[in-house]
């Protein structure tokens, strides 16, 4: 990426040679020609939120900024570049959306996310610390940014406009207001689920800003439901891509034996799944982790993968992120240990479920989605 200080070389993570998407795009190029041509100060304190793969962390690392973000991708995205480009470690201050934010904030730059809940969350997170002479910039393509996204930095930050469009990207300029009065925060949210979900009928969810579907139960994870295994003794089980856990909750409830493991990579989506759990006094035993999928979970040591991938990375479709899944949870599981799959029916994952396992079964399907059921066979 070209930038006003010079070149910097960036990836995503996982690196993948076969991945043509790039680390950065054309708003992240916009907002640093922006702080440059307006020699912007940046010997304050600098939070980048959403940076997406750690561009503008590793762009302006010698400004030591403070990066925060949902996702365990983007943070480890953003220390590979920073290593890349030769950064010390402990520059740039790399925290999660759940971490506390800086007492004070003189330069807030915003990736804007593609969840409007997220953006709001961290802006009610973020308000307090700025001040009338902080410089706040979003930035985004333009099919990214909407009325309702200005509206929002209006009514948490201050007057907001925004420039003319540039290779589709367009910049958020909004002046802090201190004496705004912006109401209390609404995440995370809790509601009951509705009935006739099987073991989490009538439970209540929890779900922090930014998880899917987080004020209302999605119909994929509802025809799930309604279909998982059962009476499986001690097992242990992942929930992977767990969201707001309520997949695991009800493996939960439904085995107490069970050990289940909650696996995401969004820091927002492990914190609702702990909370889900939590407010159910669920009984057993339940572990949490933000990660990459199953990597670090050992080989041939899990009984059961319940699984619901994502098939967009930001505003890209793709399969990767399933087929690194699938894969991480052939590894992870035991001879004889099962993957279940629920997807859209158009996605095709029976596939790429045979290639991988050798087998695919159709557990359940209707006219949008399918279950279906790989089994770990021996080498």
């Amino acid at each position: 990426m070209t930038t006003p200080w010079g070149e910097v070389a960036l990836s995503r993570f996982p690196e993948d040679p076969r991945d043509l998407l790039r680390a950065w795009d054309a708003s992240d190029e916009y907002l640093l020609r922006h702080l440059a041509d307006q020699d912007t100060s940046l010997t304050g304190t600098v939070v980048a939120v959403g940076d997406r793969w750690g561009a503008l962390a590793t762009a302006l690392a010698r400004h030591r900024p403070v990066q925060i973000t949902d996702s365990h991708l983007a943070q480890e995205a953003t220390r590979a570049n920073l290593a890349r480009a030769g950064v010390e470690p402990g520059t740039v201050r790399l925290l999660t959306t759940q971490d506390p934010p800086p007492d004070r904030v003189d330069v807030l730059l915003v990736r804007v996310p593609k969840s409007l809940a997220l953006l709001e969350d961290q802006l009610r997170r973020l308000a307090p610390a700025l001040h009338a002479g902080s410089v706040v910039v979003g930035t985004g393509m333009v099919k990214e940014i909407h009325t309702s996204t200005l509206e929002l930095f209006e009514r948490l930050v201050g007057p907001t406009r925004t420039s003319l469009a540039e290779k589709k990207a367009r910049l958020i300029f909004s002046t802090p207001d201190p004496a705004l009065e912006r109401g209390a925060n609404p995440w995370p949210l809790s509601y009951a689920l509705p009935e006739g979900v099987g073991p989490v009928s009538g439970r209540t969810v929890v779900n922090h800003a930014g998880v899917f579907c987080a004020d209302r139960l999605d119909i994929g994870t509802r025809f799930f439901l309604g279909h998982l295994p059962a009476g499986r003794g001690t097992q242990r089980v992942v929930d992977l891509g767990c969201g707001n856990g309520v997949v695991g909750t009800a493996v939960a409830l439904a085995n107490p034996e069970a050990e289940v493991l909650f696996v995401d990579e969004s820091f927002q989506a492990v914190a609702s799944a702990e909370a889900t759990y939590q407010a159910n006094g669920v009984p057993g035993h339940a572990e949490f982790r933000v990660g990459d999928g199953l990597a670090g979970v050992p080989s041939g040591s899990v009984d059961l993968v319940l699984n619901n991938p994502p098939f967009h990375s930001h505003q890209a479709t793709t399969d990767a992120t399933a087929w690194r899944m699938f894969t991480g949870a052939r590894r992870a599981l035991r001879p004889g240990g099962e993957l279940w799959v629920v997807g859209n029916r158009h996605l095709g994952y029976h596939v790429k479920l045979r290639r991988l396992f050798g087998n695919c079964q159709l557990v359940s399907g209707d006219r949008k989605f399918v279950i279906l059921k790989a089994v770990r066979r021996p080498d």
